[in-house]
């Protein structure tokens, strides 16, 4: 059975409605809020989610040292938390965050990198940005259109306004798999407009959440 925060003190949690198990504690799936990709799951007791508050970082409690950790003090890969949101149950949270660096601590992205690779459609935007910063800022040897692309800034508005005619044009005309393989040429060629001024598609959809207010 649960324990609710409000067995634990009276500094707030309670307002939340979390709800720790025996242990104190309450497992936390987080998650990057740029790209929706999760990046670890790990725990927290109610010291470690008020730490969490109180800093902006994320908190965690280390059920094998039984301590408090701050994700990144030492590495500096440390997490800055947008939103925290609990589950129906009150008994899992959801930390969305911006990473400064990796998640795990092998080094990869996030720790979720074993197991099935195949890639699915909600990772690719954010595939596709990683790919264009690594051609933006790697070395000058062999040919990339990507690299092409983004040292000539005139060129690439003159792509995304030929790929959205196309793209246009297949939805007039043509079937509906021209009509996806034209869409992602538009998409590919924004990506790469957007991260020539410094920008990325999370900018743009951030833009739209913005009207949705």
């Amino acid at each position: 059975m649960g324990v609710d925060a409000t067995r634990h003190d009276g500094r707030g949690v309670s307002a939340q409605g979390v709800v720790f198990d025996a242990q104190g504690l309450v497992p936390c799936v987080v998650q990057d809020a740029r790209t929706g990709e999760v990046l670890t799951v790990a725990y927290m007791n109610v010291e470690a989610l008020e730490q969490t508050r109180a800093t902006g970082e994320t908190h965690f409690f280390s059920r094998s040292r039984g301590e408090i950790w701050h994700k990144g003090e030492t590495s500096g890969n440390i997490q800055r938390v947008r939103a925290l949101r609990l589950d129906c149950d009150g008994d899992a949270l959801v930390a969305l965050v911006d990473p400064a660096g990796p998640a795990c601590h092998t080094g990869e992205r996030t720790c979720f990198h074993r197991g099935e690779a195949e890639p699915v459609p909600a990772e690719a935007l954010a595939a596709l940005e990683r790919m264009i910063t690594e051609r933006r800022g790697g070395e000058a040897d062999g040919r990339s259109y990507t690299r092409e692309l983004l040292a000539d800034p005139a060129r690439i508005g003159a792509k995304v306004r030929e790929e959205a005619e196309e793209v246009a044009r297949a939805a007039a005309e043509e079937s509906d798999e021209r009509v996806g393989e034209e869409a992602a040429d538009v998409l590919y060629h924004l990506a790469v407009l957007m991260a020539a001024r410094g920008l990325s598609l999370g900018d743009a959809l951030a833009e739209l959440n913005a009207r949705r207010r």
